[in-house]
């Protein structure tokens, strides 16, 4: 495979997506033959706020997508009326929903060779009928996966959480010996599709000094201990549990390649603590790993605040392109670490 086909989803359409598909489009096909799933007359109204010499190419089938050109191929949904930026709407919710669905249909198919989305909004989405709160749980629900999490990745530390998008009472009873023991086992399988060797593991305690020998909490020593333990025991390299408050410095430092997050901002303020710089850049890549497909998303939202003046950053999806060409090569070619 030189350059895997990428379906990129284009997100809500009252948000940032479409301008950072289009601002990062040349640099995008370096990596990959970049496919938009989306509305073409908003990627066409996003080149023209972003002062872009790029056109459109309105596509139907993928097989007829052109990428040596200056035309942005777009498999039209045509599915956008009466845009109004920056605004939540049932609309454009169902919008964007159906753009995923698509691009799901499309990978499941072999049509394309991975998933990008842009950011979609959870309440947007919500009004439209969705009964998931974000990319995530959608994903594998249409590909009837039980075993998933969310990989973040920035720079040199990657995490992983046993729950995500849940009130943080409910994520407390979420964490369970077997919950951690899944999350731990599909962050194994996740790490040598991303080509590390005999990947180690750190797995954050759920409590203060991972409840500091009992003192602080029981579901450390009765919930994780054992999660770890039977891990080792299944010839995974996991340690835990580790103090909250300090395993993600040292892991970015290289104690471990990965960590398991207890719950969603927990995994979630390091890595973006790392990603967002000055200025309003942000970086980072988020992966839904256990899929039977690659997907990678941006590590932002559609930031409504700034849509429609083309000044949002494209990095952070550059950086989640140039993952899922990586993860497609190496399941193309079977080099699984």
């Amino acid at each position: 495979m030189s350059k895997p086909a990428i379906g990129i989803t284009m997100g809500d359409p009252a948000g940032i997506g479409p301008e950072i598909i289009v601002k990062g489009y040349r640099s995008l096909r370096e990596v990959a033959n970049p496919l938009v799933i989306g509305d073409a007359t908003t990627v066409e109204a996003a080149c023209g706020i972003c002062g872009s010499d790029l056109g459109v190419e309105r596509i139907s089938d993928p097989a007829d997508a052109s990428f040596g050109s200056d035309e942005i191929p777009v498999l039209d949904l045509d599915n956008v009326d009466d845009l109004d930026r920056g605004v939540v709407r049932e609309a454009y919710g169902g919008a964007s929903l159906a753009y995923v669905e698509r691009a799901i249909e499309l990978a499941l198919d072999g049509d394309i060779d991975a998933i990008t989305t842009a950011p979609i909004n959870k309440q947007s989405t919500k009004l439209a009928g969705s009964e998931h709160a974000g990319h995530t749980g959608m994903l594998a629900d249409y590909t009837d996966t039980e075993n998933y999490s969310m990989m973040l990745i920035e720079g040199d530390l990657r995490v992983t959480h046993v729950s995500t998008h849940v009130p943080l009472r409910e994520a407390c009873d979420l964490v369970t010996e077997d919950t951690v023991l899944d999350t731990v086992r599909v962050t194994d399988e996740a790490l040598r599709e991303l080509g590390i060797g005999s990947p180690s593991i750190a797995v954050a305690g759920l409590n203060p000094h991972a409840s500091d020998g009992g003192l602080l909490g029981e579901e450390d020593g009765e919930e994780i201990e054992p999660a770890v333990e039977s891990a080792r025991e299944e010839g995974i390299d996991a340690f835990g549990p580790e103090s909250p408050d300090t395993v993600y410095v040292q892991a970015a430092r290289g104690a471990a390649d990965c960590v398991v997050s207890m719950y969603h901002d927990q995994g979630h303020i390091p890595i973006k603590m790392l990603g967002f710089a000055e200025g309003g850049a942000v970086s980072g890549v988020n992966v839904t790993i256990g899929l039977p497909i690659v997907r990678t998303s941006v590590d932002h939202g559609t930031a409504f605040d700034i849509a429609g003046e083309g000044v949002a950053s494209e990095r952070s999806l550059l950086d989640a392109v140039e993952v899922a060409s990586e993860m497609a090569r190496r399941r193309t070619r079977g080099e699984i670490a």
